[in-house]
């Protein structure tokens, strides 16, 4: 049985597309897919960062192959065209994780900014990428996934989808609205097509990445900033995440170890979401 378990976690052959990937955290994911036997794709709208991501997965130990791929997920030919590439390359695609998002200080509140005063511009480029950059790919993939009758998607959510935090309400409700869509996928892939076609999402807590350090930092100390204790005291590990700590929910969600499993989010958040503050 144990031999078994260790096999489902060999990804050799295997074609995982992961969005965003350009990024700390989705390049996490690629490399430690890659590590397992993953052919890796690292789609990022920044080029450059996909191809350094892509050279440095190649300096660590793996027999699977890494490609880097600039695309705009929100827009569909493009996603097309790059998926066509991946699937020319590798045959297939077995997982796709949709990792691309991120917030912008214009859709922010502030000590000088109100929500009254959010520009709709910059709530509609969150929206857009967090949530249609996770249904648009669906979409592309899920098609392939469909003729296929099987696949894997994994979505990329975010704490603020349980507890939504202050300052960030377009990102939270976006992130709201990827738990929703994960869930709705699901049903509707193993309903209409086949219960072989999985999806689930992960929630990551709070981790330092270079799009939140100084939020959660101060940039001359490194010590907490106000915002970053408040978080760590509602904490119970006391920590901030490290990008390693996803990797064990990921590999299980994409493997046959769940294959059970289908329409769930799974918060990776140190207990932040169990705790009540008291």
């Amino acid at each position: 049985m144990s031999t078994d378990i260790c096999k489902m976690y060999d990804f050799t052959g295997k074609s995982i597309v992961i969005t965003g990937a350009g990024g700390v955290l989705g390049g996490e994911m690629a490399r430690t897919l890659y590590e397992c036997g993953a052919n890796v794709t690292i789609l990022d709208y920044n080029l450059t960062a996909a191809q350094n991501m892509a050279d440095q997965i190649r300096q660590t130990p793996g027999t699977g192959k890494s490609l880097a791929i600039q695309a705009n997920v929100l827009q569909p030919e493009v996603v097309k065209a790059a998926m066509d590439q991946v699937i020319t390359e590798f045959g297939q695609i077995d997982g796709l994780i949709n990792a691309a998002g991120g917030n912008k200080p214009d859709a922010s509140t502030s000590a000088e900014k109100s929500f009254f005063d959010l520009s709709v511009d910059a709530m509609r480029w969150v929206f857009d990428l967090n949530l249609l950059g996770t249904i648009i790919p669906s979409q592309i993939v899920g098609r392939h996934m469909a003729e296929r009758k099987q696949g894997v998607i994994l979505n990329v959510s975010s704490m603020n989808a349980y507890r939504p935090l202050t300052r960030i309400p377009a990102y939270s409700a976006a992130k709201a609205g990827a738990s929703n869509f994960t869930q709705w996928l699901a049903v509707h892939m193993a309903q209409e097509y086949s219960p072989k076609i999985r999806v689930n999402a992960i929630a990551p807590g709070f981790f330092l990445t270079e799009q939140n350090r100084f939020l959660l930092t101060a940039e001359e100390t490194g010590e907490l900033s106000a915002r970053g204790k408040r978080i760590m005291d509602h904490t119970p590990m006391g920590r901030f995440g490290t990008p390693e700590d996803l990797n064990g929910a990921v590999l299980w969600l994409l493997s046959p170890a769940s294959a059970f499993v289908t329409g769930i989010i799974v918060p990776i958040d140190g207990g932040f979401s169990a705790y009540s503050g008291v």
